[in-house]
């Protein structure tokens, strides 16, 4: 196979040397955006020399304002696909030619033209908004900026109340780290524990205003937080215990220190964090109430009618679960919009 080329950089180089001069010389005053988003570890920047093994391709997305799509875009297809060669870099090359709006309706289900609503948000996966929001722009001449732009954090409210959620998931099977171990179900507790550890990461990305990608990237990418060089070590002794009191010890290390980070945020008041023993077992468990100091920062009226709906974090779950913008409809009957 060729030498490896970072997958964004042939991409670029492909739309660079093969795509934009096409348009360029037979579209000369054609407005275009161009890039490449969506599906595929090099959007996110993570391929290597494995990632070439299916689906490897020099791409771009060719996006159009709407009126020249319905008038040319049969004709720029045409045209890229007379001229555009079958492959560059030695990979098979592939070219769309969309409309900015058309293109997030069809991958995410929203409307960018229109306002984004909270179900919008909440239906929303998570590792989606990372495909998405990720990759790179080579040329816009259509606000393609700005609506990545928008999607790029989510609004502060729907933050206060994931963040709120996550802490909420955290706290009812702290205890069970301990429970487990106590009647000798090591397996139980490290299996717990490891669960545990993947809600913590979760809640960094959130306090970070950085999405999580699918599992396949996710420990990759919480190492390129700014809290990973802290915590790695606290996480690994957690997943790495042989027995439930070096595995809670290391778990309520983890929650201290997101407390801080919690602190740092400035989002709440202080929260007073101390370490508890539920219905006086003899098990520790790291506790702040930030799931209701969260919770009563939520002003917008529509976040408020989720957070009594659903306190303790249905909602993240299921939108893990089903996570293609065609499981929609089914996630907001759940939740009852």
């Amino acid at each position: 196979m060729p030498e490896l080329t970072p997958g964004l950089a042939l991409c670029q180089a492909f739309y660079r040397d093969c795509v934009a001069p096409v348009l360029a010389r037979s579209f000369p005053e054609l407005a275009h955006s161009a890039a490449v988003m969506g599906r595929g570890s090099e959007v996110l920047g993570f391929d290597d020399e494995l990632s070439r093994d299916h689906d490897w391709q020099a791409r771009v997305s060719v996006f159009l304002a709407p009126d020249d799509h319905g008038r040319r875009a049969t004709a720029v297809r045409s045209a890229l696909e007379a001229r555009v060669p079958a492959a560059f870099g030695g990979y098979p090359t592939a070219v769309e030619v969309v409309t900015v709006r058309g293109y997030f309706t069809d991958r995410l289900g929203l409307d960018v033209d229109a306002e984004l609503t909270v179900r919008d948000w909440l239906a929303t996966p998570e590792q989606q908004l990372a495909m998405y929001t990720a990759g790179a722009v080579f040329h816009d001449e259509l606000d393609l900026h700005a609506v990545r732009d928008r999607l790029a954090r989510y609004p502060h409210d729907v933050w206060l109340y994931l963040m709120s959620a996550g802490w909420w998931r955290v706290h009812p099977e702290g205890n069970l780290v301990g429970r487990t171990g106590s009647v000798g179900d090591e397996l139980g507790s490290a299996l717990i524990g490891s669960r545990l550890v993947t809600d913590l990461v979760r809640l960094c990305f959130l306090m970070e205003r950085r999405y999580a990608p699918y599992p396949k990237w996710f420990g990759t990418a919480f190492s390129r937080l700014g809290c990973a060089a802290e915590l790695t070590p606290v996480f690994r002794a957690a997943l790495a215990a042989e027995r439930w009191p070096e595995r809670e010890a290391a778990l309520n290390t983890a929650y201290t220190r997101l407390a801080e980070q919690h602190e740092a945020l400035q989002v709440t008041p202080p929260v007073p964090v101390a370490p508890v023993r539920m219905w006086d077992r003899p098990f520790t468990v790291t506790w702040g109430d930030f799931p209701g100091a969260l919770q009563a920062q939520v002003c917008d009226p529509e976040v408020r009618r989720v957070v009594e709906r659903w306190p303790a974090g249905g909602v993240d779950q299921l939108r893990e679960g089903l996570w293609h913008q065609r499981f929609r409809e089914p996630l907001l009957r759940v939740l009852d919009w």
